[in-house]
């Protein structure tokens, strides 16, 4: 994919952190590695991370079914639409019905979260965002296979949690302590129908930023993401073994702008269909996100040069409230279903 702008060298390339000791507890090492995401976080925003120690058949697996799954008709797949899947805000959407900045997203997906039970006291609550997935009965192990794959990522944004916590100088347990020992999970499985005849202007998902605090992103081999780095929009291409890793708009507020969460952008040229697998570890849809005291940071508002003009470190309540703010602008059709009966 052509780069659409020229950029600095100095900002070219979306840095390759290796978290294997971070993974194994080395202290030694993992201030190193600590060191290295802030620079990457500082600088980008955006890193790579390898040694994640994540099963390599697993994903492949979970990548078999995903093409299994979009390979049916439209009307198969309509058989675990989100309409049936409630406050819970699970299941699947057909191309063109989830929105960015107003425009429909040139893709279609799933959506799942961590799997609760009906005695669950959220779920009896009727806290949105909570419950039950909703998985194709036609396509075996598909939801073996998708808890397995998020009980591994849930793990993996613990750690990597611990390693931004002591990139700021905190102890490692300073996120876990306030705001992800119980975490919002929230995964999606993304198909990108070719497109080869694209113009510049349409995108598969276009120009924004994520709503938590951190995504943990699954490539397959086609690519098409790009970032917006200090210089310029820059390809993030598949590396092989590897996940790509960015921050949220409440990392963003909790740091004070010191760690920006970064817009990015998908455009699929090829003539493949693209998958992609982002991995949503936010904090706990109840609690209240508060700024970090750190050390000669002071707020830096961008809400003049943010891709939706609005300010991360004026909002007021909860994740949760954020949260829901943000979806129902993706998805307004089930905006009255979901959010407005949950008011």
């Amino acid at each position: 994919m052509t780069i659409l702008q020229v950029v600095d060298k100095e900002f070219s390339q979306v840095p390759v952190i290796d978290i294997s000791t971070l993974v194994s507890q080395t202290s030694n090492y993992s201030n190193v590695i600590a060191d290295q995401i802030r620079q990457a976080l500082h600088d980008y925003g955006f890193f790579y991370i390898i040694g994640h120690g994540v099963d390599e058949q697993l994903q492949k697996q979970l990548e078999h079914l995903s093409q299994q799954f979009f390979a049916q008709d439209v009307e198969t797949k309509l058989n675990i639409r989100m309409a049936l899947g409630g406050k819970a805000w699970r299941g699947y959407f057909p191309v063109g019905n989830e929105l960015t900045s107003g425009r429909p997203d040139l893709k279609e997906g799933i959506y799942f979260g961590a799997e609760l039970e009906k005695a669950h006291p959220l779920v009896k609550a009727g806290v949105p965002m909570h419950g039950r997935n909703l998985f194709p009965s036609n396509i075996p192990k598909f939801r073996e296979t998708v808890l397995d794959y998020i009980d591994s990522m849930t793990k993996l944004g613990h750690t990597l949690m611990a390693g931004i916590a002591l990139s700021l100088g905190l102890e490692k347990s300073y996120f876990a302590d306030r705001y992800t020992k119980d975490p919002l999970i929230l995964f999606r499985i993304f198909n990108y129908p070719p497109n080869p005849s694209l113009s510049k202007s349409e995108w598969g998902v276009g120009e924004h930023t994520d709503y938590g605090v951190l995504t943990i992103l699954k490539q397959d081999n086609v690519g098409g993401l790009q970032v917006k780095s200090k210089s310029g929009w820059i390809d993030a291409p598949p590396i092989p073994g590897s996940f790509v890793c960015n921050i949220g708009d409440m990392l963003d507020r909790m740091t004070q702008g010191l760690y920006r969460s970064t817009p990015h952008r998908v455009q699929n040229l090829s003539t493949s269909h693209r998958l992609s697998f982002p991995f949503f570890f936010d904090p706990n849809f109840n609690v209240e996100v508060k700024p970090i005291e750190l050390k000669d940071v002071v707020v830096n508002d961008d809400k003049s040069d943010r891709w939706d003009k609005t300010s991360i470190h004026e909002f007021d309540g909860t994740y949760g409230e954020y949260l829901l703010n943000k979806i129902s602008k993706v998805f307004p059709e089930l905006r009255q279903k979901v959010l407005e009966s949950a008011e």
